[in-house]
């Protein structure tokens, strides 16, 4: 095999410009690839400094999915049942929490600490879910545990 990295995650969105509001606006990623595809709106965004990994923000719909499964996804999405999950890892997790809470992101669990580091979990308007973690060396983590997590 001759893969060598992952360079593309998608989650569902039910907004696309809403979706940047929260990414770019509130999260402080940016945009790296929004063009009108006549079929669709391809939007893309990523961590400053880290271009080659971008997140495609869908929204539920053709070409992917016919209207009917469509309308089943963004059903899901809105009662919380569907939505992905994103795992980002920061320098500081405590730093990173005020100022997310000071913009008005949901958290959904507050910093902890673990055996692979400190973190915590937020919710994008559309359900998906994000931890951000302070990831530990892997090598300090203690004997027997996993290093499981945001890294």
């Amino acid at each position: 095999m001759t893969m060598n990295a992952i360079s593309r995650s998608q989650i569902y969105v039910l907004d696309q410009d809403e979706a940047l509001d929260f990414y770019v606006g509130k999260l402080g990623m940016e945009v790296n690839t929004d063009a009108d595809l006549g079929f669709m709106r391809w939007l893309t965004v990523n961590l400053p400094g880290d271009p080659e990994r971008e997140i495609l923000l869908e929204k539920p719909g053709p070409p992917a999915l016919d209207p009917a499964t469509a309308e089943q996804v963004r059903e899901l999405l809105t009662k919380g049942a569907l939505g992905g999950t994103l795992f980002m890892t920061t320098d500081d997790a405590h730093k990173t929490y005020e100022q997310l809470v000071g913009r008005g992101v949901e958290i959904t669990d507050e910093p902890t600490e673990r055996s692979y580091g400190i973190d915590f979990g937020i919710r994008d308007p559309f359900g998906n879910k994000i931890r951000i973690g302070q990831m530990f060396p892997r090598d300090s983590a203690p004997q027997g545990t996993d290093q499981i997590g945001c890294g």
